[in-house]
């Protein structure tokens, strides 16, 4: 279970945020709405680990991980523009989150070609990132996410950089894949088609305060 706790966060002398609680559970999609600006992505970063908020805490399965760094929290951030690595090929970049957990290089390139099979892209393993197209590197990108189990994952617009037919047919494809993996899911998007075809639930950031969206 993610739990925000009376979260608040100013910015430019102003109230971002205002007595923020939400709570998602394992395998639970939550949008967060809003418009630009609102602080959603802000929102995003304290989950993540990546901004300390002025006051409030972020809990997970009970324990408090408000001042834990991003990289012990085994939360996964996917954002819209992918981040793939363009210097490694694909199979190098869905390892890589395992390299970093110092598996072995030959085991994890093996869990990541595994990985790849399941969403069907084992014959681009050896592929540069660059050839691929919008929707296999965002594909790309979730297995590389998927791949170290995390914890939680915080996805922020995934698919605005996509053309709408490829936003629509990747909707429940993720939303399936997520749910499988049981992870507690925080999803960015000003898009309310997109909330409503993925979550199982939104919430809406109203100036600061978060309040229940249907």
């Amino acid at each position: 279970m993610l739990e925000l706790r009376q979260l608040h966060q100013r910015y430019a002398d102003q109230p971002l945020l205002q007595d923020v609680n939400l709570r998602v559970a394992a395998g639970e999609i939550v949008a967060l709405l809003g418009p630009s600006g609102s602080g959603k992505s802000t929102l995003l970063n304290i989950v993540a680990g990546l901004q300390v908020p002025d006051a409030g805490n972020v809990w997970f399965d009970g324990q408090d991980i408000t001042r834990v760094p991003p990289e012990r929290r085994r939360f996964a951030l996917m954002f819209q523009d992918f981040a793939l690595f363009p210097h490694l090929n694909v199979q190098d970049n869905v390892a890589f989150g395992l390299m970093e957990q110092r598996v072995p290089k030959r085991d994890a390139r093996a869990q990541a070609l595994q990985m790849l099979g399941v969403f069907g892209l084992t014959d681009l393993a050896r592929r540069r990132v660059w050839n691929l197209s919008g929707g296999e590197q965002q594909r790309v990108a979730l297995a590389r996410a998927l791949i170290t189990r995390p914890l939680a994952l915080l996805l922020d617009e995934p698919f605005s950089a996509l053309d709408a037919d490829l936003r629509v047919a990747l909707r429940q494809e993720f939303r399936a894949r997520i749910q499988a993996a049981g992870m507690a899911t925080l999803l960015v998007t000003h898009d309310e088609t997109e909330a409503r075809d993925m979550a199982d639930r939104s919430v809406r950031l109203v100036h600061g305060h978060l309040v229940d969206a249907g």
